[in-house]
């Protein structure tokens, strides 16, 4: 239950600036262990530069985030990330990629192999365990990357448009995998999507941002049953409620 659930991220009046560009201000908000979170905001608001700050490729101006109780840390925490690019490693296989990030981890052989197939598995990756990216299809080395986040079993997953280059057939398709995977693993993901539908498929809870400078506008709960129904009254509201409160300030 959500109330028994403790915070895995807590954000604390997060702000950047770039010289005189204030980009974020005061952003403040928490995510609770294994939540899926979709982060939405109009075009230009800074929803790159808020990701970044929580992969902490950059750092604030001033506020904090802390996973877990402690100011997050790369070093400490292990903090994986996809992108909109596709960026399975061309000169390894589909396994060699799943492995990657374990190995350099330096985890137990057995472990690693026992990861490795699980994810196989759950993604439909076993027919291409030998095959390089560059004999895939863009969906399928996506969800090589996909999966090869997911194998780390992150503290904390964050996803920045992995979908926004495909045709809306295989965003559902991907997007069933995420969950699946998601559900499975239990990681901590925050995706970021300027798709008020993707949003509301994927999330437990969106974090509607603000024009520059960028605040949590409202948070949004979708407490509606799995696989949803993208066609139900209840999600065109909830979609609807998203929507206007991106275009309307």
């Amino acid at each position: 239950m959500e109330g028994c659930k403790r915070d895995k991220v807590e954000v604390n009046h997060l702000c950047k600036s770039f010289g005189d560009l204030e980009v974020l201000k005061d952003c403040s908000f928490r995510i609770k262990d294994g939540d899926f979170v979709c982060v939405v905001g109009p075009t230009g608001c800074g929803k790159t530069t808020f990701l970044n700050l929580l992969t902490c490729l950059t750092e604030p101006t001033s506020g904090e985030i802390l996973l877990d109780g402690e100011r997050a840390d790369p070093r400490k925490h292990n903090i994986a990330f996809v992108f909109q690019e596709a960026s399975a490693f061309p000169w390894l296989t589909v396994e060699q990629n799943l492995r990657f990030g374990l190995e350099i981890k330096k985890k137990p052989k057995e472990y690693i192999d026992e990861q490795v197939n699980r994810i196989m598995k759950l993604m439909g990756l076993e027919a291409y365990r030998d095959s390089f990216p560059g004999e895939l299809s863009v969906s399928t080395e996506q969800k090589v990357v996909i999966g090869r986040a997911f194998a780390m079993s992150p503290d904390l997953l964050l996803m920045d448009e992995p979908y926004g280059q495909m045709d809306v057939k295989v965003r559902f398709y991907l997007e069933d995998e995420v969950i699946r995977l998601w559900k499975e693993l239990g990681s901590t993901v925050v995706f970021i999507t300027h798709n008020t539908e993707e949003a509301v498929y994927l999330a437990e809870k969106v974090l509607v941002l603000s024009q520059k400078p960028t605040g949590v506008k409202d948070t949004v709960e979708v407490n509606l049953p799995r696989p949803r129904d993208i066609y139900s009254e209840e999600f065109i509201a909830i979609r609807n409620r998203i929507t206007d409160e991106i275009k309307w300030w």
